[in-house]
């Protein structure tokens, strides 16, 4: 296992299903101390990144199936947002659909994962989320 990341690793989740969040994030905590903000919609969500006060994430994890603003819409704003574009951006979502996949990697998503049913499955695609971008993927410096 790589050393552990030298500063706060954010994560902005944009989940509106309650249940799917708490897993989210009790995922996330088994592997230590994550910064996570859960919104439940893409209009929250940009609204929080656009919140000069609020961190920037350093990664997105996006449900694609919400009220308001949906995923597909949320990513199209962020992807083609100057300031905000460079956030990667997961998509985990019980969407298989070939179109919605494709959709996502059109916008730039940077993953498109399929929610598993099984818990112990869900649990594993999330740490693995967190795996890669706390331990594998290089972060930029904090501005």
């Amino acid at each position: 296992m790589a050393a552990a990341t030298t500063r706060p690793y954010d994560v902005l989740l944009v989940e509106d299903d309650i249940a799917d969040a708490m897993l989210i994030q009790d995922a996330l905590s088994e592997r230590g101390t994550r910064n996570l903000t859960q919104v439940s919609d893409g209009m929250a969500a940009l609204d929080y990144l656009r919140d000069e006060g609020n961190e920037r994430p350093d990664l997105i994890v996006l449900d694609l199936n919400m009220p308001r603003m949906n995923g597909r819409e949320f990513l199209a704003v962020v992807k083609e947002d100057p300031d905000l574009r460079t956030i990667p951006v997961v998509v985990l979502t019980t969407s298989s659909a070939p179109d919605d996949v494709t959709g996502a990697y059109r916008h730039h998503a940077n993953a498109y994962v399929t929610k598993p049913v099984n818990l112990e499955e869900f649990e594993a695609a999330v740490r693995s989320i967190d795996a890669f971008y706390l331990d594998v993927a290089a972060k930029p410096p904090k501005e």
